[in-house]
């Protein structure tokens, strides 16, 4: 198809928010309301063909499960905009609808026609950009004045994500789950354990609270390359002092802290990265005994992501996925447990929803792509920078939001 291609590049950049339109002789019960988000409704026909689109873009997960996610989100995102008199222009969609059109290197009429083209109408196109926008202008509305960077935070930024940087950390990481019934209480406790500058002190937090393997030493990671740690964590970790904690940090369904114990200049430098390769393998059963078991048997049979394709090909092939993308666009939870291993190595810290019930993931990172040195702008930079901070305040309210929302399935 003509457009397939560029609807794909669009499909990696982003995943959510476009529907398809159903035949008319199939519509009867589609529209019937089946979640209420505070005042506002989800109907079957939106969560059906989210289902469809995830499931056509092959992401990770179970589709309707995501769908349900994405579409709560969005309507929790509107809510919060209207509470506060935020309504887009027509100018404003117009842009934003050439913005996003530009990620596919098409103009907004050539993408709205290629995407009515795969069923999607202009005006589902439209809903989804109009919500995007909106929620940008609220968090910038709502946080800007929070987000003040520095030129030492610039300096620090472009040491770190330029051409490589010869600066490593020595980092104890806490990660507390954090489901939709407890994310406030656990966000409040985050914020307590934030203030934390003592190194005793946080061990003995990470021994109480955190759900990662690494509780058991206190949750101290071993040294490691800036490069390595996730673009938007990077600012956060620069900007501390030894002892000192990160803000909360938002995973999928948990919350992170991250002390800095120690940092110092190595005697090479190490390479930034454009992409990033690595597979996930889900193993039904979570955290159980049987499921760990299995994990490491994999884990044993294979040196490399390529192996792992002939150890499990007698599992459903939607079990096991492998990406290759830009180190921004990896969810956090898999960027943070990628940035401590090496190509060939494997992590199982994580676990899904599977749609079946929670899975075990056991991760394995294929390799890193090097960027050439390039000269970065320092006001590009500072942009970054911004960007980060607000998508960081932007997580804590959506949090916050959904802590406090009315969420009722029919």
């Amino acid at each position: 198809m003509k457009y397939a291609k560029r609807l794909l590049i669009l499909a990696m950049l982003v995943i959510g928010g476009i529907v398809t339109l159903p035949a008319a002789s199939s519509a009867q019960g589609l529209f019937d309301p089946v979640i209420k988000v505070n005042d506002s409704v989800i109907t079957r026909y939106e969560l059906e063909q989210r289902a469809r689109l995830l499931s056509v873009l092959n992401a990770p997960g179970d589709p309707a499960r995501l769908a349900r996610e994405q579409l709560i989100e969005e309507r929790l995102k509107m809510g919060a905009a209207r509470a506060s008199s935020l309504e887009l222009t027509e100018e404003g969609v117009q842009a934003g609808l050439t913005e996003f059109a530009a990620r596919g290197n098409m103009g907004p009429e050539e993408f709205i026609t290629a995407m009515e083209g795969e069923g999607v109408a202009e005006q589902t196109v439209r809903d989804f950009v109009t919500t995007g926008v909106t929620w940008r202008q609220l968090i910038a509305a709502r946080f800007g004045s929070r987000v003040q960077i520095t030129e030492a935070d610039v300096d620090k930024a472009l040491n770190a994500m330029t051409g490589g940087s010869s600066v490593r950390v020595l980092l104890s990481e806490l990660i507390m789950p954090a489901p939709p019934q407890q994310a406030a209480e656990i966000r409040a406790r985050a914020n307590q354990l934030s203030q934390i500058n003592s190194i005793e002190a946080f061990s003995d937090a990470v021994r109480r609270f955190s759900a990662a393997e690494t509780s058991r030493n206190g949750g101290k990671l071993d040294w490691m390359q800036i490069t390595k740690l996730p673009p938007s964590l990077r600012p956060s970790i620069l900007s501390l002092a030894p002892g000192q904690v990160t803000d909360p940090v938002g995973l999928e369904g948990a919350i992170a802290l991250f002390q800095l114990r120690a940092i110092e200049e190595a005697g090479v430098k190490s390479p930034d990265y454009t992409a990033i390769d690595y597979a996930t393998y889900l193993i039904p059963g979570g955290r159980s005994e049987a499921a760990l078991q299995q994990a490491a048997n994999v884990a044993a049979r294979v040196d490399t992501c390529d192996d792992l394709y002939g150890v499990v090909k007698e599992a459903p092939a939607q079990r096991l996925s492998r990406d290759a993308r830009k180190p921004g666009d990896i969810p956090s939870d898999i960027a943070v447990e990628l940035a401590k291993l090496d190509p060939g190595e494997v992590s199982t810290a994580l676990t899904r929803d599977s749609g079946e019930g929670q899975a075990l993931v056991l991760l394995m990172l294929c390799g890193r792509t090097a960027a050439s040195q390039q000269d970065a702008s320092r006001e590009e930079v500072k942009q970054s920078l911004r960007s980060d901070r607000l998508e960081s305040h932007a997580q804590s309210y959506l949090a916050q939001l959904r802590a406090d929302a009315r969420i009722v399935s029919e």
